[in-house]
């Protein structure tokens, strides 16, 4: 086994600001009464582990929906960084929690947007994947969202002249990939207008990730495998380096991967602590994989 490994990270990697702001205040928030997080706060299932073992409490939107859930007057609610739907927080309001809204910025920057051109008249497409905690939570605001999941769909829709369309995006989605998208949609269409609220932190890593996975025999990208943007940066890196691979911790590490090549590139999606990164990385460079 080789342990002369040459170790790159990308330039942006890791947390981004509204991943760290969300763990950050459920590790902060104190109480006499319950502290709950509402489904995943962030993806990644080692930092959901850290702070259950803090005593946070777990609770899933179909709980709270359903009224199955065990929150009561007075307990805390943490909103996770991808929100949620309008439904939970009419609810929680209800029970007179302490809520904590810790949705990212670009999150509530689209609900805002959609509310506001719809009150304006306009008809609301978004772009990205229904079946999304961020998506579901943004489009729960509106009256009558078209969501579509990606560029051909969007060329089979009809946009009728009679009437006015903003188009929005998931937060994560592929920044060159939506600016493709839309200027598409402005060329063809005079009454279309076209929203930017995917995040910045997430083009930069996708940038980085796009660049360094040139320059290296291997690329590992680190993250949850339900992590939408960890799973982008993987794709991204997937199509320039073929010997690319999604990991979770050190423990899916396999080195017959670094047999022909010693330049390892590493990237983490926002939801990944350095913690993690660093742990691969001290195995990494001692050649075992062990503990």
């Amino acid at each position: 086994m080789k342990n002369n490994y040459i170790l790159k990270r990308a330039e942006k990697m890791g947390f981004c600001f509204g991943v760290k702001e969300a763990v950050d205040l459920a590790e902060t928030i104190k109480s006499d009464q319950k502290i709950y997080m509402l489904g995943m706060l962030v993806h990644n299932e080692q930092v959901i582990e850290q702070l259950k073992s803090k005593g946070i409490i777990v609770v899933t939107e179909e709980e709270v929906l359903e009224g199955r859930d065990e929150i009561r007057q007075g307990d805390s609610v943490i909103i996770r960084a991808h929100g949620t739907i309008k439904k939970i927080y009419e609810i929680l309001n209800q029970k007179n929690v302490r809520m904590y809204d810790v949705a990212c910025i670009f999150v509530k920057r689209s609900r805002e947007e959609l509310i506001n051109h719809e009150k304006s008249g306009y008809k609301i497409i978004f772009i990205g994947d229904e079946f999304h905690p961020e998506v579901r939570g943004i489009i729960s605001f509106g009256c009558d969202v078209k969501v579509v999941k990606d560029f051909d769909e969007l060329k089979k829709m009809k946009f009728e002249e009679s009437e006015k369309y903003y188009i929005l995006a998931q937060t994560t989605l592929n920044k060159n990939l939506y600016k493709e998208m839309t200027e598409y949609i402005e060329n063809k269409y005079e009454n279309c207008k076209v929203g930017n609220t995917i995040c910045g932190a997430t083009f930069e890593r996708q940038k980085a990730v796009e660049k360094l996975s040139t320059e290296v025999d291997v690329m590992l990208i680190i993250g949850g495998k339900n992590s939408s943007n960890t799973k982008k940066l993987y794709n991204i890196s997937k199509g320039i380096n073929q010997k690319s691979y999604l990991i979770q911790t050190y423990k899916d590490l396999d080195f017959e991967w670094f047999e022909k090549g010693n330049r390892i590139g590493i990237t983490a999606g926002a939801s990944t602590p350095d913690e993690i990164v660093e742990k691969i990385e001290s195995i990494l460079l001692g050649g075992r994989c062990n503990g």
